[in-house]
């Protein structure tokens, strides 16, 4: 089952000027993605997501350049070796850099996918998992700075629908954070799990001064007050509360989380598929969490292709958390670019795809009609 081809389809849409949610690095204005597409030369074909990185024509270029001749001609039942390659050939040799954790994550799905066609298996039976149901919490890019009787109105629904975790965006003014946790815990009581994300908003005083509010709200985790790379910071805010820091989606491999291990500091991992490293690199980050006890919940990214197999990861291991439902208004990645990649249930749960593979159908007219916008995605 040999690699002949792999195409990579960076794209986007606008979202309108009243349509773009605020959070902390600024106002969306803009979607991207990058789909990734894998043929063997028994025809199977296998779709996979590499995240943006905010620079999507460059993630896909370099899929279509130096990793397409890396892997063309491997056996695509050979995930391990074609991780090893592009890691010798490319990733390893050159630092960990952001973009080829990114490309590859892609191009890894899609092999993933094709194994479970292959196999006549969904991703979650390929990898040891069941049908399970799993949380979800109402996130995505979703729920940002607004008042806080606004706030309220966006998250009703969701709450009618079922979730029973919401996660707000926080990272704006200490004051004006603190204004929207309340309101959401004195409108919707304790039975609703609050999460929260910085998206790297804050400074470190800032922290001292809303951790210990969301001690007595009661928030469930600080996600990403700072950069990634700033461990220093992490472990200064870790002595201001008891809320659990998060971190995950911007550390690329298990070497970088090798470090968040050895720190001890963040304690809710939040790899994401799409840029860890792709499917197989987040069963190694799992493994390594779950023999500390730390749970793993996903981010998921722009489409649902990356969104349902993040589904899968999750009723495949042993430590699974949170999956990060993305209820954005607007997604075209998630609503039109293929079929549906997840459904929430009355009981709050989330349920992996029985078709074999990732099971999302994606459209590649839609690919052809949404091509990429140049420029920043956040103004």
């Amino acid at each position: 089952m040999r690699i002949v081809e792999v195409k990579a389809y960076p794209t986007s849409f606008p979202l309108p000027p009243e349509g773009g949610v605020t959070l902390g690095i600024g106002r969306a204005v803009k979607r991207d993605a990058v789909m990734v597409k894998v043929v063997t030369e028994d025809g199977i074909v296998g779709w996979g997501e590499s995240h943006h990185g905010r620079a999507h024509t460059a993630v896909a270029r370099l899929i279509e350049t130096t990793l397409r001749q890396l892997v063309l001609g491997m056996d695509a039942h050979d995930t391990v070796g074609i991780w090893a390659k592009i890691y010798k050939y490319q990733l390893g040799s050159h630092g960990m850099g952001a973009a080829c954790a990114m490309a590859m994550s892609g191009i890894d799905m899609a092999l993933w996918d094709i194994k479970g066609k292959a196999a006549g298996l969904p991703l979650c039976r390929l990898l040891g998992g069941a049908a399970r149901p799993v949380p979800a919490y109402a996130g995505g890019v979703a729920l940002g700075y607004q008042p806080p009787a606004q706030l309220i109105d966006e998250a009703a629904p969701l709450v009618a629908a079922g979730y029973r975790a919401v996660k707000l965006r926080i990272g704006d003014t200490v004051r004006d954070d603190i204004a929207r946790m309340e309101a959401v815990r004195n409108a919707f009581g304790h039975e609703l799990a609050i999460l929260t994300d910085a998206n790297t908003g804050y400074r470190v005083d800032q922290v001292r001064q809303v951790m210990p509010a969301m001690d007595e709200i009661g928030i469930g985790w600080l996600e990403e007050p700072f950069p990634a790379h700033d461990h220093r910071a992490y472990a200064e805010a870790r002595r201001y509360g008891r809320t659990p820091l998060a971190a995950g989606e911007n550390h690329y491999t298990r070497f970088e989380f090798t470090r968040v291990l050895e720190d001890g500091v963040i304690t809710i991992w939040q790899p994401d598929l799409s840029k860890c490293g792709g499917v197989t690199e987040a069963l190694r980050i799992a493994a390594m969490a779950s023999a500390f006890k730390i749970p793993i919940n996903p981010h998921s990214s722009m489409t649902g292709v990356n969104q349902a197999a993040s589904i899968h990861l999750l009723a495949a291991i042993e430590n699974a958390g949170y999956f990060e439902a993305d209820v954005s208004r607007g997604n075209l990645f998630r609503d039109s670019l293929g079929s549906e990649p997840w459904r929430i249930g009355a009981d709050g749960c989330v349920r992996p795809l029985e078709a074999p593979g990732i099971g999302v159908e994606v459209d590649e007219a839609f690919l052809a009609a949404h091509p990429p916008i140049e420029g920043p995605g956040y103004v």
